[in-house]
Protein backbone atom coordinates (compact mmCIF):
# COMPACT_ATOMS: atom_id res chain seq x y z
CA UNK A 1 0.00 0.00 0.00
CA UNK A 2 1.56 3.41 -0.83
CA UNK A 3 1.65 6.24 2.12
CA UNK A 4 -1.72 7.91 1.53
CA UNK A 5 -3.28 4.57 2.37
CA UNK A 6 -1.44 3.82 5.26
CA UNK A 7 -2.35 7.38 6.51
CA UNK A 8 -5.59 6.82 6.24
CA UNK A 9 -6.33 3.38 7.75
CA UNK A 10 -4.13 4.62 10.80
CA UNK A 11 -5.14 8.19 11.02
CA UNK A 12 -1.64 8.89 11.02
CA UNK A 13 -0.09 12.02 8.85
CA UNK A 14 1.84 11.19 6.06
CA UNK A 15 4.43 13.12 8.13
CA UNK A 16 4.83 11.57 10.60
CA UNK A 17 5.01 8.45 8.41
CA UNK A 18 8.20 9.98 6.85
CA UNK A 19 9.66 10.53 10.41
CA UNK A 20 8.80 6.80 11.44
CA UNK A 21 10.97 5.73 8.87
CA UNK A 22 13.40 7.80 8.80
CA UNK A 23 13.62 6.90 12.65
CA UNK A 24 14.07 3.66 11.91
CA UNK A 25 10.38 2.73 13.47
CA UNK A 26 8.96 1.63 9.79
CA UNK A 27 9.92 -0.05 6.53
CA UNK A 28 8.71 0.44 3.34
CA UNK A 29 10.04 -0.41 0.02
CA UNK A 30 10.23 1.56 -3.00
CA UNK A 31 7.87 1.35 -6.49
CA UNK A 32 10.16 2.00 -9.91
CA UNK A 33 8.93 5.61 -9.64
CA UNK A 34 10.29 6.33 -6.39
CA UNK A 35 6.57 5.95 -4.16
CA UNK A 36 6.59 4.44 -0.68
CA UNK A 37 4.95 1.21 -0.09
CA UNK A 38 4.28 -0.35 2.76
CA UNK A 39 3.08 -3.94 3.62
CA UNK A 40 -0.15 -5.09 5.66
CA UNK A 41 1.41 -5.70 8.55
CA UNK A 42 2.73 -2.14 8.92
CA UNK A 43 -0.78 -0.78 9.34
CA UNK A 44 -0.68 -2.77 13.02
CA UNK A 45 3.02 -1.28 13.71
CA UNK A 46 2.11 1.74 12.86
CA UNK A 47 -0.96 1.97 15.89
CA UNK A 48 1.66 0.02 17.99
CA UNK A 49 3.65 2.70 17.48
CA UNK A 50 1.22 5.31 18.33
CA UNK A 51 0.50 3.80 21.54
CA UNK A 52 4.12 3.62 22.68
CA UNK A 53 4.19 7.41 21.71
CA UNK A 54 1.13 8.09 23.86
CA UNK A 55 2.52 6.34 26.60
CA UNK A 56 5.46 8.70 26.49
CA UNK A 57 7.70 6.31 25.11
CA UNK A 58 10.93 8.05 23.08
CA UNK A 59 10.89 6.93 19.36
CA UNK A 60 14.31 5.94 20.40
CA UNK A 61 13.10 3.91 23.17
CA UNK A 62 10.42 2.16 20.33
CA UNK A 63 13.78 1.68 18.20
CA UNK A 64 15.47 -0.78 21.03
CA UNK A 65 12.72 -2.20 21.48
CA UNK A 66 12.09 -2.99 17.76
CA UNK A 67 13.55 -6.49 17.78
CA UNK A 68 11.27 -7.89 19.74
CA UNK A 69 7.97 -6.46 17.39
CA UNK A 70 10.00 -8.22 14.24
CA UNK A 71 9.42 -11.78 13.57
CA UNK A 72 12.83 -13.73 14.39
CA UNK A 73 15.23 -11.34 16.47
CA UNK A 74 18.99 -13.13 17.87
CA UNK A 75 19.03 -13.77 21.38
CA UNK A 76 21.27 -10.95 21.79
CA UNK A 77 18.29 -8.55 20.37
CA UNK A 78 15.75 -10.00 22.23
CA UNK A 79 17.74 -10.07 25.33
CA UNK A 80 18.57 -6.21 24.85
CA UNK A 81 15.07 -5.41 24.09
CA UNK A 82 14.18 -7.36 27.04
CA UNK A 83 15.48 -5.16 28.95
CA UNK A 84 14.51 -1.75 27.97
CA UNK A 85 10.61 -3.27 27.65
CA UNK A 86 10.90 -4.44 31.38
CA UNK A 87 12.90 -0.92 32.55
CA UNK A 88 9.70 1.17 30.30
CA UNK A 89 6.92 -1.38 32.07
CA UNK A 90 8.53 -0.22 35.11
CA UNK A 91 8.21 3.35 34.32
CA UNK A 92 5.04 3.10 32.89
CA UNK A 93 3.47 0.78 36.17
CA UNK A 94 5.00 3.88 38.42
CA UNK A 95 3.15 6.66 36.09
CA UNK A 96 0.45 4.46 36.10
CA UNK A 97 -0.03 4.45 40.02
CA UNK A 98 1.00 8.31 40.16
CA UNK A 99 -2.48 8.68 37.97
CA UNK A 100 -4.74 6.15 39.92
CA UNK A 101 -3.56 8.52 43.20
CA UNK A 102 -4.82 11.06 41.72
CA UNK A 103 -7.79 9.98 39.93
CA UNK A 104 -8.70 8.84 43.51
CA UNK A 105 -8.29 12.57 44.89
CA UNK A 106 -10.17 13.82 41.78
CA UNK A 107 -12.86 11.56 42.91
CA UNK A 108 -13.07 12.60 46.62
CA UNK A 109 -12.83 16.48 45.69
CA UNK A 110 -15.95 15.95 43.46
CA UNK A 111 -17.94 13.91 45.91
CA UNK A 112 -16.65 16.86 48.35
CA UNK A 113 -18.54 19.35 45.48
CA UNK A 114 -21.26 17.65 45.21
CA UNK A 115 -22.02 17.27 48.41
CA UNK A 116 -21.49 20.95 49.17
CA UNK A 117 -23.98 22.18 46.25
CA UNK A 118 -26.49 19.82 47.55
CA UNK A 119 -26.59 21.47 50.70
CA UNK A 120 -26.75 25.01 49.22
CA UNK A 121 -29.20 23.70 47.19
CA UNK A 122 -31.24 22.37 49.78
CA UNK A 123 -30.44 25.33 52.23
CA UNK A 124 -31.42 27.34 48.77
CA UNK A 125 -35.28 26.00 48.79
CA UNK A 126 -35.91 25.78 52.18
CA UNK A 127 -34.93 29.49 51.96
CA UNK A 128 -37.47 29.44 48.95
CA UNK A 129 -40.22 27.52 50.13
CA UNK A 130 -40.09 30.06 53.90
CA UNK A 131 -40.31 33.01 51.46
CA UNK A 132 -43.36 31.19 49.34
CA UNK A 133 -44.98 30.42 52.63
CA UNK A 134 -44.67 34.12 53.80
CA UNK A 135 -45.79 35.68 50.69
CA UNK A 136 -48.47 33.17 50.13
CA UNK A 137 -49.42 33.83 53.89
CA UNK A 138 -49.96 37.46 53.48
CA UNK A 139 -51.93 37.31 49.81
CA UNK A 140 -54.27 35.50 51.95
CA UNK A 141 -54.54 37.58 55.09
CA UNK A 142 -53.85 40.62 53.24
CA UNK A 143 -50.69 41.31 56.17
CA UNK A 144 -47.37 42.20 55.82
Amino acid sequence: MRIGELSERTGVSRRSLRYYEEQGLLVSTRSPSGQRLYAEDQVQRVRLIQSFFAAGLSSRTIVEMLPCMTTRPTMRAAQDSMAVMRRERERLSATLDTVLAALAALDRLIDENSAYQARLTGESSARQRASTTTISETALTGHS
